[in-house]
């Protein structure tokens, strides 16, 4: 299984949650839903279809054996290869490409049991950090983990606290120096993720406002 590296101690692998900006989605038959992928358009005539996946390495996907849509219907996986960005994927009973393309849009699961327990210490799945709670070392609450992303320049948590709009921290060591699963919560150091000022923002503005509204001179020192 392939893990998602960050630039710190704090690895993540990368599977999407089902619980999404705080809603557990439902999928029959499964205790804890984890989104592994959703079908998209069909691939030629064959019933071939193209699939987006959320594990580290996109054949991965096929490792898992029985997927399942939020129904409960299962997907059995015939064969897999990669294209580009995504995989193309046979399932078991789609023969051509009208039932492939009845397909597109379904999203597939897994239970969290199935995925791979070896877990590193610091190594954690973005599914299992949803919805813990971020405070700090004197008890300050800054809200809940509403979602994950890497867009490319390391991992980052959003930040959802209610009545306020969601915030992206880095999920980095100096950022987020310690996660407690036990008890549900991430501990932050919120001037380090940029959750609050230093104040030196401040007071730079207040010497550039000194400096503007000093009284201009002629060459004797009086003012003009």
């Amino acid at each position: 299984m392939a893990r998602l590296q960050n630039r710190c101690r704090h690895n993540l692998r990368s599977f999407m949650s089902s619980q999404k900006k705080g809603t557990q989605m439902r999928v029959a038959n499964l205790d804890n839903p984890v989104q592994l992928a959703v079908i998209g358009a069909a691939h030629g005539i064959k019933g071939e279809v193209r699939v987006k996946t959320y594990t580290g390495d996109p054949l991965d996907l096929g490792s898992y054996g029985l997927l399942y849509d939020a129904t409960g219907k299962s997907y059995e996986i015939l064969s897999i290869r990669p294209s580009k960005t995504v995989v193309v994927v046979r399932f078991a009973g789609v023969e051509d490409r009208n039932a492939a393309e009845a397909l597109n849009g379904t999203e597939l699961y897994v239970d969290h049991a199935q995925l791979p327990q070896d877990l590193d210490e610091d190594e954690f799945y973005y599914t299992d950090l949803i919805g813990l709670a971020l405070r700090d070392n004197e008890g300050v609450s800054y809200g809940k983990v509403s979602a994950v992303f890497n867009f490319g320049g390391g991992d980052v948590l959003e930040i959802k606290e209610s009545g306020k709009k969601p915030v992206m921290i880095p999920f980095t060591q100096i950022s987020v120096p310690k996660i407690v699963m036990a008890e549900g919560y991430i501990l932050v150091d919120p001037l380090a993720a940029g959750l609050i000022d230093d104040g030196s923002s401040s007071a730079d503005e207040e010497g550039d406002e000194a400096e503007t509204d000093a009284p201009e001179t002629d060459d004797d020192g009086w003012a003009r």
